[in-house]
Parts: C-alpha cells; sequence; structure tokens
C-alpha cells in the first residue's frame, strides 16, 4: 500500500552517470490496455507541479540585444559558466606534485568590440522607458520656454528674411545647373558615378574585403575621432556618405559661375547646412552617441533636454548654448583683476587708469579703445593672459575704455557720438590727467575702425594729439572682408534695421551668433552634442565665457557701420563723413603699427594688408600667427605660436608673405620695443586720476558687469 504524501518534495534520486550502462526506457502503451491508476506517490507529484504552475513565475532580468556590429558574439560568450561536473573516476596513485596555480572558472578576455554601441547590452528596460517619458516632459518644457516670450510679446518678431535669403540665394545655384540641359547631365553623372563608388567600396568593406575609403575626413575633424566610424561598416558608410554629399555641394557651389557676393552666401549656407547635418550630431547615427545612450539608459538625454531648457529660457526664448561653465567665473574676482580705477564716464564710456607697478613709466600714456561690440576685458582675463597688466608692467600708463552695454536710452547714439565720446573723450581725459599733449593709441577690432575715423577726424581739424596709432586685426579696407560680408548686403540691412526698430539696439546674442557661425562645427555643434546629447556640462574656459557676454549695439551706430564700411567701403574710399567732417585716410600720418592674424576669419590678414596702403604715414606691418583672439592674445611666456615681420607693406600680400621673417613666439616684445621708439624719456610712476579727475570706483568698473 503506498504511503500517503506529506506534501513536501522527497530527496529526488541521483541521476545514473551518463555511460553506466543503466538505461531507462519509456513504455508505449499497448492499444486496448487500460491505463494503471496512479499511485500515491505519483498523485503527490501531479500536485506539487499544479502548484507550481499556478504560483508567479520569478521576474526575469530584462535584456535586451543589441546586435547587428562589425563582430557580433553569441549572448552566451558573454555569461559565465561553471563546467559540468565529471566523471568520477578511481583514484590511482600518482607521485607527489606542486599544486598548480588556481584557475578563474570564469577569465574574461579582452573584447576588441568594447567600443562597438551594436555589441549585446544589457539594458533596464524600465529605467529607459521612464528616462524617454521623462525627456519627452522636458521637450514640452523647452517648447513653452521658447513660445512664451513670444507670445506675450517680449520676444521681438521673427523675420522670415533670413530664411527667405536662404532658399533665393541656393536657388540661384540650382537654377544655373538646371537650366542648361548640358550642365544637368553633366551634374548627375558626376553624382551618380561618386555615388556607385562609393556603394562598391562600403560593399567590399561589409564582405570583409579590404576596401580603400572614397573620401577621407580632415585630420583636424574632431567629428569623426572615435574609432567605430572607421571599423564599423554602417557607420563607415554614413561618415563616407556625408562627407562625399558635402564635398559634392560645395563643388556646385563654387563651379557656378555667379555674382560673387551671391556665391560667396551660397557657400556660406551651404556649409552651415552639412554641418547642422552631420551624422556626428544624432543620436542613431553616432557611435559614441548610441554607446553612451545605451550605457547610461537614455540618461545623458534627460540631463541634455534639461539644459537645453535652461539654456532656452536663459536666452528669453532663443537658444543661447552655453560654451563654458559661467559659475567658475567673475569680473573683478578671476577675470578683469588688474588693479585700477574708473577716472571718468559719461553715457558710452567709463576710462578707467590702472596702477603703475614700476618706478618709472614712459612719457607718453597708453590709451587702449577695444571694440563696442564685445567687452574690453579679453585684454584682461587672467593675470597670465592680460596684456593690460603686461602693459602695465612694462612700464606704461595705461588707460582703456569700458563700453556701455546700450539699451532704448541710447537707440539714437549715433556713429558720430561713438567717436566724440569715445576716444576722443578718452584722450582728453588720460591728457588731462598725465599733463602730455599726446597718447599712443591702440584700437581693436571695430574699436580700430573707429580709431581711424577719429584719427582721420582729428587730422582734417588739425587736432594733433596722437604720437602712435596701434591696429589690432582692424580692417578700414572693406574689400577682402572675410566671411562677414555674407550679412552685409541691401535686402538683409533692411531686414535687421526693421528689427533693431523694434527695441532701439541689436541684442548681444545675434551678434555673437553670427560669429559662432563663422566656426560653427567649433562654436556651435561642438557643443550642442556635449550639452544635449552626452548630458555634460561645458568645461570652465575664459575665453568663451567672454565670448558668451556679448553687449548689445544701438541701432543707429551699428547700422551706420554696416553701411559705410562693409556695404559701401567708404571710409577707405574717401566717402565716409562723420560728424560734419569728411574724411581722408590719407591725411593720417602719425606712425602706424599694424597687426594682422594669420588665421583670422573676421579681419582676414589679406584685407589689414591692404588697409595698411590707406595711411599717409608710416606702416608697420606685423602678422601673428593663429586667429582673432588668440593671435592678439599671446602672452610671452607661454612661448605659443610666432610672427612674422617684413618691412613697408607694399606690392601684393603674397609677395610680402613670401619674403617676410618669421619669429618664433608672441608679437608683444616687438610691439613694445617699436613703442618705445616713440617714448621719450621715462618719467615717474604716475598716482591714479587728478584733482580734476577723481577715481570714481574700482576697475573694472559697472559697465562692463552689465549682461545682454
Amino acid at each position: 500500500m503506498a504511503k500517503r504524501s506529506t506534501g513536501k518534495p522527497g530527496k529526488p534520486k541521483a541521476a545514473s552517470p551518463a555511460g553506466s550502462g543503466t538505461k531507462r526506457t519509456a513504455k508505449k502503451p499497448v492499444r486496448g490496455q487500460t491505463k494503471p491508476a496512479a499511485s500515491g506517490t505519483e498523485k503527490a507529484t501531479a500536485k506539487r507541479s499544479a502548484a507550481a504552475t499556478d504560483r508567479p513565475a520569478a521576474p526575469r532580468p530584462k535584456l535586451v540585444a543589441i546586435e547587428g556590429g562589425a563582430q557580433r558574439r553569441p549572448l552566451s560568450d558573454a555569461i559565465p559558466h561553471k563546467p559540468a561536473p565529471a566523471k568520477p573516476e578511481p583514484a590511482k596513485p600518482e607521485p607527489a606534485k606542486a599544486a598548480p596555480a588556481p584557475q578563474p572558472v570564469f577569465a574574461p578576455q579582452p573584447d576588441p568590440a568594447a567600443d562597438d554601441p551594436f555589441r549585446f547590452q544589457a539594458m533596464d528596460v524600465e529605467r529607459l522607458s521612464g528616462n524617454i517619458a521623462r525627456m519627452v516632459e522636458l521637450g514640452g518644457k523647452a517648447l513653452a520656454a521658447y513660445m512664451k516670450p513670444r507670445e506675450t510679446g517680449a520676444h521681438p518678431s521673427d523675420s522670415p528674411d533670413s530664411v527667405a535669403d536662404v532658399v533665393k540665394t541656393l536657388g540661384q545655384v540650382a537654377e544655373y545647373w538646371l537650366k542648361d540641359p548640358g550642365r544637368t547631365v553633366a551634374a548627375q553623372s558626376q553624382l551618380t558615378g561618386r555615388y556607385m563608388e562609393l556603394w562598391t567600396q562600403s560593399l567590399k568593406s561589409m564582405a570583409g574585403e579590404p576596401a580603400e575609403p572614397v573620401v577621407k575626413p580632415d585630420p583636424r575633424d574632431a567629428r569623426f575621432k572615435d574609432p567605430q566610424w572607421e571599423k564599423n561598416p554602417f557607420f563607415d558608410f554614413l561618415k563616407q556618405f556625408y562627407l562625399l554629399t558635402t564635398n559634392l555641394a560645395e563643388s556646385f557651389v563654387s563651379e557656378a559661375e555667379l555674382d560673387a557676393h551671391v556665391k560667396q552666401k551660397a557657400a556660406f549656407y551651404t556649409r552651415q547646412i552639412a554641418n547642422a547635418f552631420s551624422p556626428s550630431n544624432f543620436v542613431p547615427t553616432n557611435p559614441e552617441l548610441l554607446r553612451e545612450t545605451i550605457g547610461s539608459n537614455a540618461e545623458n538625454l534627460v540631463r541634455g533636454m534639461t539644459m537645453l531648457t535652461e539654456d532656452i529660457e536663459r536666452g528669453g526664448g532663443d537658444l543661447r548654448i552655453r560654451q563654458s561653465d559661467d559659475t567658475k567665473f567673475a569680473l573683478g574676482t578671476n577675470l578683469a583683476m588688474t588693479p585700477g580705477k574708473v577716472v571718468y564716464e559719461n553715457d558710452l564710456i567709463q576710462l578707467i587708469q590702472y596702477e603703475p607697478t614700476t618706478k618709472t613709466v614712459g612719457r607718453v600714456p597708453l590709451v587702449i579703445v577695444p571694440p563696442w561690440i564685445n567687452k574690453f576685458y579679453i585684454l584682461d582675463l587672467t593675470q597670465e593672459k592680460s596684456f593690460i597688466k603686461w602693459a602695465v608692467d612694462q612700464g606704461l600708463t595705461v588707460f582703456v575704455v569700458s563700453w556701455v552695454n546700450p539699451d532704448q536710452r541710447h537707440a539714437t547714439k549715433s556713429f558720430d557720438d561713438y567717436m566724440l565720446e569715445g576716444p576722443l573723450s578718452a584722450f582728453r581725459v588720460a591728457s588731462e590727467i598725465t599733463g602730455e599733449d599726446k597718447v599712443h593709441a591702440i584700437g581693436y577690432c571695430v574699436g580700430g575702425t573707429l580709431l581711424a575715423v577719429a584719427l582721420a577726424y582729428m587730422a582734417a581739424k588739425k587736432i594733433d594729439a596722437v604720437k602712435t596709432a596701434t591696429f589690432f586685426t582692424t580692417q578700414v579696407d572693406f574689400t577682402y572682408a572675410g566671411d562677414l560680408k555674407v550679412f552685409v548686403d541691401e535686402e538683409q540691412i533692411q531686414s535687421l534695421e526693421k528689427r533693431m526698430a523694434q527695441t532701439g539696439y541689436l541684442e548681444g546674442k545675434q551678434m555673437a551668433t553670427a560669429f559662432n557661425m563663422l566656426r560653427s562645427n567649433d562654436l556651435i555643434w561642438s557643443y550642442f552634442v556635449n550639452n544635449y546629447m552626452k548630458g555634460k556640462q561645458p568645461m570652465p574656459f575664459d575665453l568663451l565665457y567672454w565670448n558668451a557676454d556679448s553687449p548689445r549695439m544701438p541701432a543707429a551706430n551699428h547700422s551706420f557701420y554696416l553701411r559705410h564700411c562693409y556695404l559701401q567701403n567708404d571710409l577707405s574710399e574717401g566717402r565716409m563723413e562723420v560728424a560734419g567732417v569728411k574724411l581722408d585716410l590719407k591725411k593720417v600720418r602719425v606712425p602706424v603699427y599694424n597687426l594682422a592674424s594669420r588665421e583670422d576669419h573676421i579681419a582676414p590678414a589679406r584685407s589689414v594688408f591692404v588697409g595698411s596702403a590707406a595711411f599717409g604715414g608710416p606702416v608697420e606691418y606685423v602678422m601673428a600667427g593663429s586667429g582673432h583672439i588668440a593671435g592678439v592674445v599671446n602672452p610671452p611666456d607661454k612661448k605659443k605660436y610666432q610672427h612674422w615681420t617684413g618691412g613697408p607693406p607694399t606690392g601684393r600680400f603674397e609677395d610680402w608673405i613670401e619674403k617676410a621673417t618669421e619669429h618664433p613666439g608672441s608679437w608683444w616684445p616687438h610691439w613694445r620695443a617699436w613703442i618705445r621708439e616713440h617714448d621719450g624719456k621715462d618719467v615717474p610712476a604716475r598716482k591714479i586720476g587728478s584733482a580734476k579727475h577723481k577715481p570714481i570706483e574700482d576697475a573694472p568698473g559697472r559697465y562692463v558687469k552689465v549682461k545682454d
């Protein structure tokens, strides 16, 4: 009689080892034979099985297999297994041996595809879906931050003119290629041939055969540094398809026989579109972003969308991409720290005089006129980079103009006002404080253009108040003005004037965006990917903090500057009239030190060279290495870059370059030696201010701290 089951699992019988000779065979029921009644043990077993079936199954880990990479591995390879128990054998006597080193049950080997985003990976689906939902929610907040200022009227109405200009310009390129059937067929043949070549080489690569790339990125292009852009056939194809398409588009623009200005605009717009649609800017088409998103279950996108919302709110409805960690800098604390006092101010400027650090100084004071479209502390960043501190330490009495950040009150301030209340007022005050009749003057970028205007005005008025004039990356002739000319034609200026009429000024962020677009891969899209795709805060960088701290520009002044300089080139042609005086740069006969930067995209070295011929006196043309900022802000102690000297800037620019002498390091000592030649005897160091011009406040003053 069978024992009554207790409901507890019985002790399982040991399985017979394989090959033991004991073999169990399932018996087939004989037809017509009644199935025997289940024993008590069998009933208990069935009952336990049913109970196990009714219990909820233990939750299985949520795993998602990401497959399809260049090097695939079965999922089983990634899971450690214990070896099956070996068949017991009779012990045999063996001679004693040293015990072998213990071996791990599972020793992971280096994974050659560790950086492949398509390798098998485990993802927490719940976390992923939750993060995607949060990202969508934050996307709604970003959209609300964009729309709210427009709905309330706090944001000026967006003009469609810029988009219309892009369409119109690129339409002219398309018309050139399509209106002639011969050109159309040639363009189609070129497109088809190049894409077929890419497809053929890509098929070879996917099949494991060696294949030469059809097109390679520039070695300096940081967008395609991840190894998977070459190792993975999918990403390699994407990269080459993008580069090939970009190259073809640029060639169609360059080969089109169009007006020079239209062609320049078309090339600029083509480059902006190509940079925007780079596969490196999107998660599914960038192996690094895809790997980051899978590895973090999309937490990077949540962080990125949070920063996107903050940056739109900070921009008052426009995206203001953060390029530096703003929390790490403060004016007067770790930027613009050179000791000094504000000794004069009016509606447009504060004039700062800096404390001397030497017992004697040069007799002639130095007055620096920075650009009004930027803030002066580009010349006074950290103490190690500060040109102002270096000049003070060189024994110069230094004054610096700090421009106001204008608002509606300054809407009617004209170019005349900026000249009269800017450099001319600064020269007068510096002379009154020091007792000297003349000053050394420095003008940087558009501050240099304003200085040239002031010099021509003083020459016409027979005012002899400047001993020497130094220009940092300044244009007075705008024939070869570079990429900024794409923003300047009659239609675009009229559109800009309508926009400025709504507020009385041009917002600084618009000018900053225009400058950033000249190097959009470096200054826009690299931060777009880092901030909003990777969800990472940018590193603190003093130069980029300054770059984002752009002031506004009053409508009247900015309109005059664009029309009479960039559009009509009136200054070098002798047609400009300021404060009722017609200007002639040939009457400016003071010695000029004209500094250009070789890689400058704002004031190209060729443009500065051509402008040198506009002056009537001796000109020392010097070309620094690097660009518009780094070429100027290059302290000697850093021992970076180089500069070239080559005598008077006459003849062709290419000929001057060929004969010029290269010198290692900064140009600052060369400039100081040139100034010393015109400086006269040293005098005892001067105290700040005077009885007439008493110190008002500590440097860097109030004006520079006003944000856009």
